[in-house]
């Protein structure tokens, strides 16, 4: 079974300021790249530049509020992201659980062998 996984999404949340950035913005219910700046061991330019890798993927979305953009966590962007972390969790779990009955098949084979090769 085939996991589909959106690389944009995955390759913006790997980042860990902008999982500490969406983490502000959940909690704070929004936030401006000023004031994430503040929390955060980077730059406002910086954080800018996070926002809108952000945006683009669908994450965040702005609205103006005076001269700087208030961003607000997209709700159903990162349920949608939840979902896929939970999909590809699943398929790992398929894959090394065939991986350890594969491992014990083997292990039991050579349990009944001697230093030989020999069956005792």
């Amino acid at each position: 079974m085939s996991v589909l996984v959106d690389d944009d999404l995955w390759s913006a949340v790997g980042d860990p300021t902008r999982r500490r950035m969406l983490d502000l913005l959940l909690s704070d219910g929004s936030g401006t790249a000023t004031s994430l700046s503040e929390h955060l061991p980077v730059t406002r330019q910086a954080v800018a530049k996070h926002l809108a890798v952000l945006d683009r993927v669908g994450l965040v979305h702005a609205t103006t509020a005076g001269r700087e953009k208030q961003f607000r966590v997209d709700q159903a962007q990162l349920a949608r992201a939840v979902t896929q972390l939970a999909d590809v969790g699943a398929a790992w779990d398929r894959r090394l659980q065939r991986i350890k009955r594969i491992a014990e098949t083997i292990q039991r084979g050579t349990d009944t062998t001697d230093e030989t090769g020999k069956n005792e």
